[in-house]
């Protein structure tokens, strides 16, 4: 065991070697108690935090998952509402494109009707 009170030649000549080797002694004991007391307590206030530690950790995570569910369940709604939202503007644009188309398609029936009519009238080599 390590000696941590040393006292000086003067206190051993003057109270003896048996009696200042007790006190020597008695003061290393001390101090070994002491260490291991607070070595304990130091263990026992670890072991504390460390509980308090993962306890925070655990709500962190459980409040940091209901967040993201909340965050998850919003993104789909709005993914679903763009969705509704961009079906009905392409269902708007294609009535539109049915009724150009439609009306690209008499124009051009009428025009062609039109130029079949002219080539019978002003052809009358083309008439049966």
């Amino acid at each position: 065991m390590p000696h941590t009170v040393k006292l000086s030649q003067r206190f051993y000549e003057k109270f003896g070697h048996d009696l200042v080797n007790e006190l020597v002694n008695w003061f290393n004991e001390t101090d070994t108690t002491y260490r291991a007391e607070l070595r304990e307590l130091n263990d026992l206030n670890f072991a504390r935090f460390d509980a308090k530690l993962e306890q925070r950790l655990a709500e962190v995570k459980g409040e940091l998952g209901k967040e993201l569910a909340e965050v998850k369940a919003d993104l789909r709604s709005e993914i679903a509402k763009s969705r509704t939202d961009l079906l009905g503007a392409l269902h708007a644009e294609g009535q539109t494109l049915v009724r150009w188309m439609f009306g690209f398609w008499v124009a051009t029936v009428t025009t062609l009707g039109g130029l079949v009519v002219a080539v019978l009238h002003f052809l009358p080599a083309a008439r049966p």
